[in-house]
């Protein structure tokens, strides 16, 4: 989704989609029909491969799976490539600190956690902040209303890392502290705006606790939560209670084999429900402190429906997102808004520039402002 946004920048001549497999990417060359668009088998793991992908190059946008971007980075921070992602690059604050020092002395520009939460909904918390006198609490919401028939138990992103993602304690900063819940712990009905309305959500771990805490100055609070229906986190209760979460390797007669993986590989993937999914998805941010004396709470937010993004670009409502948070920082770093070296999050870029050109992609913002 990312780069079928990309192709449509007059200032990208040449876009290469890269992967070990290439059916999917082959598909959208082929849909697209663009001079500008070539086909490479390309494995991330291999250094020497990606070495050779980045000469001449740009820019590279990461949108393999988290656990691979590090090394990834590291090589084209070392060819002098601008870099973009859609999850957290490092583990550690203090990681990203010489990370961004690294790719500083380069010369390069590093936009990390650039999707749609992360992403989208960190550049919202700014743009948020940025209206209050003091923002004290920042809470992302993330909510779909997917429904697809003939499939009970799916994830519109990632299995393995949604899977992942609700079988861990989740991190809450409370008081300028960084605190950890139980997975699942605690079960809210949040009134989305429509048409996606209420829905359960739960606290996970997400990059926005960790970055709207460290970089929107004067927050006590900030968390995430994320929508999961009762079938999907019953079921993910079951799977941590045996086990069935684990990334350990365990003997299965013989072989080697990791329980999630072994979950993930009945699942359907994403790709399978492209064009099987109706409702909406939608990001929400409210970020609540003082105006002017008085207490106000700032809300903004953008939704989109699965059958739209289907005929747009033939995706589903999330991947859409996604790639359009990717594509529009992407688009700035290519057009000269965002000039910085070293290491950026989406709470350093310029909001409301990034927000001006969502529309372009077809997501409408709305915010509200009220007092409390």
């Amino acid at each position: 989704m990312c780069a079928e946004h990309l192709e449509k920048n007059g200032k990208i001549d040449e876009l290469v989609l890269a992967d070990a497999w290439t059916d999917a990417a082959q598909t959208m060359a082929d849909r697209v029909g663009s001079k500008k668009i070539t086909v490479q088998k390309v494995d991330a793991r291999d250094e020497g491969a990606l070495k050779k992908l980045l000469t001449d190059c740009d820019l590279l946008v990461s949108a393999i799976p988290g656990e691979f971007n590090r090394k990834v980075l590291d090589t084209a921070v070392n060819a002098g490539t601008n870099y973009v992602d859609f999850s957290m690059c490092v583990d550690s604050m203090e990681e990203l600190n010489q990370l961004s020092k690294d790719a500083s002395d380069r010369g390069v520009t590093v936009l990390t956690s650039m999707g749609s939460d992360p992403g989208i909904s960190d550049v919202f918390a700014r743009y948020a902040s940025d209206k209050l006198d003091k923002p004290e609490s920042a809470r992302v919401m993330d909510g779909d209303s997917a429904v697809a028939d003939g499939y009970d138990f799916f994830s519109l992103w990632s299995p393995l890392e949604m899977l992942e993602e609700v079988t861990i304690p989740a991190a809450v900063f409370k008081d300028g502290e960084m605190t950890y819940v139980p997975p699942l712990g605690e079960r809210q009905i949040y009134e989305f705006p429509e048409p996606i309305g209420p829905l359960p959500v739960y606290n996970t771990l997400h990059e926005e606790t960790f970055l709207m805490s460290e970089y929107i100055d004067g927050l006590k609070y900030a968390d995430f939560r994320i929508a999961v229906d009762d079938n999907f986190a019953n079921t993910a209760r079951t799977l941590r209670m045996i086990g069935m979460h684990s990334l350990e390797e365990v003997d299965v007669k013989g072989t080697r084999v990791r329980p999630l993986d072994v979950v993930v590989s009945l699942m359907p993937k994403p790709v399978d429900l492209i064009g099987k999914v109706k409702g909406f998805a939608g990001i929400v941010v409210e970020v609540e402190g003082e105006k002017d004396g008085k207490r106000t709470l700032v809300k903004v937010w953008t939704t989109m429906s699965h059958e739209t993004a289907y005929d747009l670009c033939r995706t589903n409502a999330t991947g859409y997102v996604v790639g359009s948070g990717g594509a529009v920082g992407s688009d700035m770093i290519i057009d000269g808004a965002i000039k910085e070296k070293g290491v950026l999050v989406p709470e350093q870029i310029p909001a409301k520039e990034f927000i001006s050109r969502l529309p372009t992609k077809n997501l409408e913002v709305k915010e509200e402002v009220r007092e409390l």
